[in-house]
């Protein structure tokens, strides 16, 4: 907002209870403003600004609806933000339009309605969609599926069966992939597509490593990022970097990679690190992370969750992805230690 000393940004949130009620939810986080360096907090010995903890972020629920059943993942559209769809424990996949709720439900009780909306004939009606094409290629649970970005009859799927599979729309059978790939030596449980480049994409998988992938030749793997110590349920490139994804799962651990690095010449103690494309590790969960989202807004800002219901917003300092020195005067420097 004008004037003030913040962002507002918007959150997609899902909850997972046991025998209570569980809901959609869209809040709103109030982000501090971050312009510029504190040179009261440089650290001469590292040369570094920042790193200086939490700060206080304002998060508001602002619509809250009721759910069947645990939500498993929460998407918004993105060509319309209103529109979010959710997938429950069973095989059913919910669209909701948030306009169309009220802020808060008018009862928590088990009497309660899902409103699934038919998206192409508008908020007319609400009705069950049956299945446009059902895609039987995988011969084991499916973990993931995603659109191509650039190409609008592309997806991709990955599986327990340890494969990757790519899938055209447009073509005449849904039983047999235009590609398929054994991607990895465990069970396959996320994939990505970059945004920037048409053919390349990440996969992570329950053998603790993400693959890179290039679409012309999916015989090929390109690269392995290793430093996670368990499964990996979440891959995501960022959303305005071309060489950046992340990484995160049951340990823990939200890894943030670097491809531009791979390859470079590491000290001895800079390797007991890990891989030079390993750019920078997010710690503070101290339990599995259940999923995170890139701000699509905010470069380097990161949302993640975890299973003991904690929510995190973040930010890596500067001086971690930017290898250019600060540009601060040598006076105010000198000024610190008066």
């Amino acid at each position: 907002p004008e004037g003030k000393d913040y962002a507002l940004h918007w959150l997609v949130l899902g909850t997972h209870t046991s025998d209570e009620q569980n809901h959609l939810v869209v809040a709103r986080v109030q982000i501090p403003n971050d312009d510029q360096f504190d040179t009261s907090q440089h650290d001469s010995e590292k040369g570094e600004f920042g790193g200086f903890g939490s700060v206080t972020g304002k998060i508001e629920t602002e619509i809250k609806i009721n759910h069947e059943g645990e939500v498993n993942r929460a998407r918004y559209m993105p060509q319309n933000p209103c529109i979010i769809a959710t997938k429950t424990p069973s095989a059913d996949v919910l669209v909701f339009d948030y306009t169309k709720h009220p802020s808060k439900p008018e009862h928590d009780s088990y009497l309660q309605t899902v409103c699934l909306w038919d998206i192409s004939a508008g908020p007319k009606e609400g009705k069950i969609v049956d299945a446009k094409a059902i895609f039987t290629g995988h011969s084991a649970v499916v973990e993931d599926v995603a659109w191509h970005l650039l190409h609008e009859s592309l997806f991709g799927s990955v599986a327990d069966d340890q494969k990757l599979m790519i899938w055209d729309t447009r073509s005449n059978t849904t039983s047999k992939p235009s590609h398929s790939v054994d991607a990895h030596t465990a069970e396959v449980n996320c994939l990505s597509f970059n945004p920037y480049s048409e053919f390349i994409l990440a996969t992570g998988s329950a053998d603790k490593t993400v693959a890179l992938w290039d679409l012309r030749n999916l015989k090929l793997k390109l690269h392995s990022f290793e430093s996670h110590k368990d499964e990996i349920f979440q891959v995501h490139w960022s959303p305005h970097n071309e060489t950046i994804l992340a990484s995160s799962g049951t340990d823990r651990r939200l890894n943030v990679w670097d491809l531009s690095k791979i390859g470079e010449e590491q000290s001895a103690e800079d390797a007991e690190d890990g891989p030079p494309e390993l750019l920078f590790i997010h710690g503070g969960h101290t339990a599995k992370i259940s999923d995170f989202s890139w701000n699509p807004n905010e470069p380097w800002v990161i949302c993640s969750v975890s299973e003991d219901n904690i929510m995190q917003i973040w930010q890596m300092a500067e001086n971690i992805y930017n290898d250019e020195e600060p540009d601060i005067a040598a006076a105010e420097l000198e000024g610190q230690g008066t």
